[in-house]
């Protein structure tokens, strides 16, 4: 559904993309994850046929964006980071006047998309508010509703969720994946909790360079190249580490300050991940007769994987 190939581009001499390539598939929700001045938004004004790329180029429901912008800009509802309100217009007012300038000027049409959109984003109970009255969060519902009045195949989101208290965050993330289905949806930010609440898939982007594309899950697995088992346990240290490392497929056992009285912290690194190496470990504590408060895997979180893959060590 999108395609980017070597996409770059310039402002003066500083290069804010950087050769850019992936790919990503219909009715994916894919978050784009960066820094602030990464390239993210460049990176989206050329989708968006906003800005020409210096060199390379893209393709957009099946169409270029040097060779179709109009057929590319057709095919995509965008949400700049800046919502475009005219905010004193009301919220039906404004939503005719993009059903318009999207080429919806049949009557009837018309007000069958606007009521359609109007329950998709829970606006029903504000068409007739001027927008300059609406909350922070019922504007960012008016300004994804204007991206997707014409019902486009692909949907951008520029920091949809910026400046929203918690409440509308988690109101404007369930309207993203609810519109999500069928349409493909890009998700800029770079708040990390966003990517891994509604995202599928991630790409990270910094100094212009897609650093990696993949899910949370499996870079988890890559960066940290082992599995690894939050335990606390009650024993003496020594004879409880003893313990677990006689156990086949432990790699290695770490321990940390102590949890309650009694209790210590141990951070037990596996060769592999499985059920049975799990249920080993445990049936071996609780038969050597040491306390088991808590077992749980250790995971990695997002924060994690993005400074690992984006700093230097």
């Amino acid at each position: 559904m999108v395609e980017a190939r070597n996409l770059t581009k310039y402002y003066g001499r500083k290069k804010a993309v950087d050769g850019v390539y992936f790919k990503i598939e219909k009715g994916e929700i894919v978050g784009l994850l960066g820094p602030n001045a990464a390239g993210k938004t460049t990176l989206m004004k050329m989708l968006t046929c906003f800005l020409a790329p210096t060199s390379g180029t893209a393709n957009v429901n099946g169409y270029n964006i040097l060779e179709n912008p109009e057929k590319v800009q057709e095919s995509i509802g965008y949400l700049p980071e800046k919502n475009p309100l005219y905010e004193e217009l009301t919220v039906d007012e404004f939503l005719n006047f993009v059903a318009e300038t999207k080429g919806i000027v049949k009557k009837r049409e018309k007000i069958e998309k606007i009521s359609k959109i109007s329950q998709q984003c829970g606006l029903d109970n504000v068409l007739k508010t001027s927008i300059y009255k609406l909350s922070k969060g019922y504007r960012q519902r008016v300004g994804i509703a204007q991206a997707i009045i014409n019902d486009p195949p692909v949907l951008i989101l520029d920091e949809p969720t910026i400046g929203l208290d918690p409440k509308q965050i988690i109101e404007t993330r369930k309207l993203i994946k609810n519109l999500s289905g069928n349409r493909t949806v890009i998700l800029s930010t770079h708040i990390l909790p966003e990517v891994s609440m509604t995202c599928e898939r991630v790409i990270i982007i910094n100094e212009g360079k897609i650093v990696t594309t993949d899910t949370v899950e499996n870079l988890t697995f890559k960066l940290k190249g082992s599995i690894e088992i939050e335990m606390e346990i009650e024993g003496k240290v020594r004879e409880v580490v003893k313990t677990i490392e006689e156990i086949e497929g432990v790699e290695k056992v770490e321990v940390e300050k102590p949890v309650k009285e009694k209790f210590n912290k141990y951070i037990v690194r596996l060769k592999k991940d499985t059920p049975e190496i799990k249920k080993k470990i445990s049936k071996k504590i609780v038969g050597e007769n040491f306390g088991l408060l808590e077992m749980k895997v250790k995971e990695m979180t997002l924060e994690d994987i993005f400074l690992k893959l984006v700093t230097e060590e």
